[in-house]
């Protein structure tokens, strides 16, 4: 590979880290706002709404979405890179918001404590419960990942990322739903409920981003003349 390359290769994988890291942390500031999605009516699984999920998920698969298309071009250890740069940008952006909470607002602010309170005082029990299921989820998903395309021989790219998103989502959702109820944040009567409503959201959302990791991996692969399997490697 060319210097250019080279240098074009990292700057990509700096701008994806860049999404990663942004989704990721934005998940954990949004998360206590809830909506409703109907697209098959009024459907209640074990005391909660189908699809009654914390506008967090929104843009947490697409960490998923990135950490795959890394790990196809550049490798399983650029993949928990950027996991573990995205796990201390979290904590690190709890810091700064419980500093936030304790400074006093003053009498004019458009803002007061008890509005910012309210809407940020639950993110650090939050964010330490999503970190743990988040480490748990992504490093078994960039693990089986890797075990797939290992086992097919670098094909069937939708097979590989579709069974490693679906068992690491079902870890998260378990992991962060049982901690934030027994931190007291959501009630133990809907936890089997919120469960299966976000897995198979996560499970929904993963089906539709598999087209679009095909045209990523194509567009990469085609640019920098990779072929099927192989990977960029930025060390030398």
């Amino acid at each position: 590979m060319s210097s250019i390359d080279k240098r074009l290769a990292s700057k990509i994988y700096l701008y994806l880290g860049a999404l990663f890291i942004t989704s990721l942390v934005v998940s954990n500031l949004i998360f206590q706002k809830f909506f409703l999605w109907q697209p098959f009516g009024d459907v209640s699984i074990f005391g909660a709404n189908l699809f009654e999920v914390s506008v967090g998920i929104l843009p947490y698969p697409i960490t998923f979405l990135i950490t795959d298309l890394i790990s196809e071009i550049y490798g399983k250890k650029k993949a928990n890179e950027i996991v573990t740069a995205g796990i201390f940008a979290s904590f690190f952006s709890m810091v700064i918001v419980l500093i936030a909470d304790v400074a006093p607002a003053i009498t004019n602010s458009p803002i007061d404590d008890m509005t910012f309170s309210k809407v940020f005082a639950l993110s650090p029990i939050a964010v330490f419960a999503s970190m743990i299921a988040y480490l748990l989820a992504q490093y078994v998903d960039i693990a089986i990942y890797h075990f797939w395309k290992r086992l097919t021989k670098g094909k069937h790219l939708w097979l590989r990322n579709n069974f490693s998103t679906f068992l690491s989502q079902f870890i998260d959702t378990f992991a962060v739903v049982g901690l934030l109820c027994a931190f007291g944040v959501l009630p133990w009567n809907i936890f089997f409920g919120l469960v299966i409503s976000g897995f198979l959201f996560k499970v929904f959302i993963a089906f539709i981003d598999t087209p679009f990791l095909y045209l990523f991996v194509y567009l990469l692969r085609k640019r920098f003349h990779l072929a099927v399997g192989e990977e960029i490697n930025l060390e030398n």
